[in-house]
């Protein structure tokens, strides 16, 4: 089971980026799927959760009315795209995935069983 992250990069201030995620070995159509991110020496913190059919989006308050999260099942793909991207939004991004079938998506990192090697998103002043 692999999560491949992707479409980090460099962007100034107020610019727009938009990461995927896809899964591979294992159908995640039926599991929820999350976004987190971790800034050089802080902790790993909660973006965005999408529940295993779509129908529920979960965000954190810093990033809530400029992320959005969304998903492909055809493609087993998750997305988070980030409009008025601030400096502080500056961090290593992780997908993950649940291990276990039908739930909504968690704000916790103990509620994924997969992760995926992180893509670096830079945000410059």
């Amino acid at each position: 089971v692999q999560l491949q992250a992707s479409g980090g990069g460099l962007v100034q201030a107020g610019g727009s980026l938009r990461l995927s995620c896809a899964a591979s070995g294992r159908t995640f159509s039926n599991y929820a799927m999350g976004w987190f991110r971790q800034a050089p020496g802080k902790e790993r913190e909660f973006v965005a959760a999408i529940s295993w059919n779509g129908d529920s989006t979960y965000y954190a308050d810093s990033v809530k009315g400029r992320f959005s999260i969304s998903r492909d099942n055809a493609k087993n793909t998750v997305y988070l795209q980030m409009n008025s991207l601030k400096p502080e939004d500056t961090a290593v991004y992780y997908c993950a995935a649940d291990g276990i079938l039908y739930r909504t998506g968690s704000r916790w990192s103990n509620g994924y069983e997969y992760w995926g090697q992180g893509t670096l998103v830079t945000v410059s002043s």
